[in-house]
């Protein structure tokens, strides 16, 4: 079995401890360094070639931001995928790192049973250029969907935690799979979304209009518009579920086949 290389870079050594224990137990992911001085990371990923690279923000000599900005200066080929983990949940600091380049954020308190799931999503992203035409490539294209969902989600503005933004991303999945699926969203989609999730259909509406609600009021509209160089997001034309559902299947779609 080829293992997935990561680096950790962390100054706090309980998290370095915790996640060296956990990854000697883990057979398809290999710890190869942990660095806790931010000035030391890009060399460790240098050195060791890392498919991912978890990193903290706040680290001494470099924090998480210019390390990503350091990274952005590496060939393409030597550049691992980065999962930013960090005690910092500010809305700012999240969409920084997606800007530079982070492929998920994620908050402490963290569960490694989770960490470890998104270290194997990005570095299949990561491969996915490379194996395209072989068996399994589906899992990889899944997992760069679900990239690029969640760096949608983030930009927009809805929060990783709440349960819209769950819901969204399993509805933006299952209409990439089935597009028809658009026109029987209350009878098919928002309950098989309900049925994933074991609650209600009606529960599922409402927290994705939650969702949208809670974006639209952060206004990162701009950022989104400039991502795509037109306005595609209007802060005074709110969507529906089922508009903003669609819109971002689209642009997801548009951009698997660019």
């Amino acid at each position: 079995m080829e293992k997935t290389r990561v680096v950790l870079a962390d100054d706090n050594l309980n998290v370095l401890r915790l996640l060296t224990d956990y990854f000697a137990e883990t057979p398809d992911i290999e710890l190869v360094k942990c660095v806790s001085d931010g000035a030391l990371v890009v060399d460790a990923v240098r050195a060791c070639r890392p498919d991912v690279l978890v990193t903290d923000i706040i680290m001494p000599r470099r924090d998480g931001f210019r390390i990503l900005e350091e990274l952005n200066g590496l060939p393409e080929a030597e550049r691992p995928r980065v999962i930013v983990l960090t005690g910092l949940s500010r809305d700012d600091f999240i969409l920084r790192a997606v800007k530079l380049g982070a492929s998920y954020y994620m908050v402490k308190p963290f569960d490694v049973r989770l960490l470890a799931n998104r270290i194997r999503e990005v570095a299949a992203s990561f491969e996915d250029a490379c194996v395209a035409e072989l068996p399994g490539a589906h899992e990889s294209a899944r997992a760069d969907v679900d990239e690029q969902v969640t760096n949608l989600f983030l930009t927009i503005g809805i929060p990783a935690h709440i349960k819209g933004y769950h819901y969204l991303r399993e509805a933006v999945r299952m209409v990439l799979a089935e597009p028809d699926v658009m026109s029987r969203i209350t009878k098919e989609l928002y309950p098989g979304i309900a049925r994933k999730f074991d609650t209600t259909a009606s529960k599922v509406e409402r927290a994705m209009r939650h969702a949208i609600d809670v974006a639209w009021s952060r206004g990162r509209l701009d950022a989104v518009n400039s991502m795509y160089g037109y306005k595609v997001l209007s802060p005074d034309d709110k969507p529906t579920n089922g508009e903003f559902i669609a819109l971002i299947a689209d642009k997801v779609s548009v951009k698997k086949s660019a």
